[in-house]
């Protein structure tokens, strides 16, 4: 399979933080500030590598590669892109002074794109699928005092399958962008306690003036101990690990602003604690509970916001999305992700502050995040910043019809109300299997994100890539997820359940009809304006095309002030504008690709 390199001729962009890049301290920051520990290795940095045709291990490995960059970035120094007949292996030494005494060794990795195996000491220790989610490891039984050799092989069959793929493309172009592969999120190693914290669930209960902590440990099978059911069948009675728990005691302090307000031990896992007077989480003020968790020696760090988001009808009848009990317009913006230099990964921790903060600035309060999952640090900054967020989940699935899923409902907007998404063959999604694993991943994406409070809105497809089964899907996340709302059907072919009325408009006027759901404007503006300096390539792709800045920005100001303020008088709770920053030959962003200009002002009139 052969495909043009459309790379060649691009400008080769590198933003701030790219450009000031240190190999030596990539990425330094605890990658998951919502269950953190102290003590933590990361392992960013110069790996080997190689790309072979074949699939045995390779003796050999003659470049290196800076990690976690994948090899189609240019932060990575190695700027080529693997195929899907091709393996991509790293290999790293990992040197151990100590081994500690009664700990367990944990490699985590945040995503690997998009097929990998681990190897350690020369055996196999896991296997994994999926780009976007991420893994861990229990090496203890195979670390050893000294020198350590860690190996990956990669396979990515990237937009030739059905596997979860987002925008990358490798023909890529237009709206769609480079493929990448391999590492892209922080690998990292701690040490931890024999009985240890492997997730926490937090759910903020505003109703009851209350938040709910559920704690997971290494042992999952060993929880109903702490009923006190006589029925020994449900024990491991050759754990020595499941002797030890019945003796754990979980302790849980909650601080605000630094000081500790509340302080609840338990011989349970699932506690409920009562909140009075707590503060309300917002935008406008992102108010974290700070949380110190013990588990028997083990000890985390987390936080959690108390906020609500209801869909209710107002004063004249319309049915609205109320945060906090109050009327809320979402004034949002589409984010892909995606950076110059160092494609889905981001050069620095301030680069992700920045787009964050960039946005608030501009007059939004909440972020589309399209069709990808970031880093935890991402949401955690949203969390802390104050930002809405919906989260699209990532689209699979195998070659799209264009004339179903782009043209006819784009130009003609009804025809998507003649299609229901049981003809999965018309949606690409003909393959049994591949419908059963983008459906754990929605799972494992929802689990993943869980205790981020600024995520409200959970987005499963987009423009019917991939859609299939959507009345089915909503009903999945609203039962696992009582806390956030569901735009089950981005852009088009609705089928009538969901949250909202979800519609996606470049090309027309904007207008709305009145819906027993809610209304939001999920897709629209898209203007796009050319910076040579800062474009990274001659094509120019958007939806309305201006030749400066200053025109741009007239009819982007004109746009909220009287198309988007006059349709929320009609009922639109929430509008969401194409987009943060050019990407590729998409320039139609609000920034540069690199960051470098922002081709608008502040919008004048806030909507709220």
């Amino acid at each position: 399979m052969k495909f043009k390199d459309k790379n060649k001729n691009h400008h080769k962009l590198y933003t701030t933080w790219g450009e000031h890049l240190d190999p030596d301290h990539v990425l330094e920051e605890y990658p998951r500030p919502q269950l953190k520990r102290d003590n933590y290795t990361i392992l960013n940095g110069y790996w080997d590598y190689c790309i072979t045709k074949d699939s045995a291990m390779p003796e050999h490995y003659d470049c290196k590669i800076l990690v976690p960059f994948s090899p189609e970035s240019m932060l990575s120094e190695v700027n080529k892109q693997l195929m899907p007949e091709e393996f991509l292996w790293y290999k790293r030494k990992i040197t151990i002074d100590t081994l500690p005494d009664n700990k367990r060794c944990i490699l985590h990795f945040g995503a690997v794109d998009q097929f990998c195996e681990v190897y350690f000491n020369n055996k196999k220790v896991k296997e994994h699928m999926g780009g976007y989610l991420p893994f861990s490891i229990d090496l203890t039984e195979e670390i050893e005092k000294g020198e350590n050799i860690l190996i990956l092989k990669v396979a990515d069959d990237s937009d030739t399958s059905y596997h979860s793929r987002g925008k990358q493309k490798l023909d890529r172009g237009g709206m769609f962008y480079t493929a990448q592969s391999g590492i892209w999120q922080t690998v990292w190693m701690e040490w931890v306690p024999k009985i240890y914290i492997e997730s926490i669930k937090i759910t903020p209960l505003v109703l009851q003036s209350a938040v709910e902590v559920n704690i997971l440990i290494n042992n999952s099978n060993t929880l109903d101990l702490h009923k006190k059911d006589d029925n020994s069948s449900n024990r491991n009675s050759d754990s020595m690990i499941s002797g030890e728990i019945e003796c754990i005691e979980f302790h849980i302090d909650v601080y605000a602003k630094g000081t500790l307000i509340i302080s609840e031990s338990s011989e349970y896992p699932n506690v409920v604690i009562p909140m009075s007077n707590f503060e309300y989480w917002s935008p406008e003020n992102p108010f974290l509970y700070d949380v110190v968790i013990t588990a028997g020696e083990d000890r985390v760090e987390t936080y959690f916001a108390m906020r609500i988001i209801e869909i209710k009808m107002d004063s004249e009848g319309i049915p609205r999305i109320y945060l906090n009990h109050k009327p809320y317009f979402q004034n949002g913006i589409l984010d892909q992700g995606y950076w110059p230099d160092g494609l889905y990964t981001a050069p620095s921790d301030e680069a992700l502050i920045f787009d964050i903060l960039k946005t608030k600035e501009l007059g939004f309060n909440m972020i589309r995040k399209h069709i990808k999952i970031e880093p935890l640090r991402w949401y955690y900054h949203c969390d802390r910043l104050g930002i809405l967020v919906w989260q699209d989940m990532v689209n699979g699935g195998e070659k799209y019809n264009e004339l179903i899923v782009g043209y006819l409902p784009t130009l003609f907007p009804s025809s998507a109300k003649l299609l229901k998404d049981k003809h999965y063959r018309l949606f690409g999604r003909k393959n049994e299997e591949g419908r059963k694993e983008w459906l754990k991943e929605c799972e494992d994406t929802v689990n993943h994100l869980y205790n981020s409070p600024s995520i409200v809105v959970w987005v499963p497809f987009n423009e019917a890539w991939g859609q299939f089964d959507a009345k089915k899907i909503y009903a999945r996340l609203k039962e696992m997820d009582k806390t956030r709302l569901v735009d089950h059907a981005s852009g088009w072919y609705d089928q009538k359940c969901g949250d909202f009325k979800s519609i996606h408009n470049y090309f027309h006027k904007l207008k709305i009809k009145s819906e027993k759901r809610p209304t939001v404007l999920s897709e629209f503006g898209g203007f796009a304006c050319y910076i040579k300096e800062h474009s990274y390539s001659w094509k120019i792709y958007g939806y309305r095309i201006y030749m400066n800045e200053e025109d741009l920005n007239k009819d982007f100001q004109k746009m909220f002030a009287q198309d988007i303020a006059e349709l929320k008088k009609k009922g639109l709770c929430a509008a969401v504008y194409t987009q943060l920053s050019d990407v590729e030959d998409e320039v139609n962003g609000l920034f540069t690709y690199d960051r470098k200009i922002c081709k608008v002002k502040p919008l004048m009139n806030i909507i709220r």
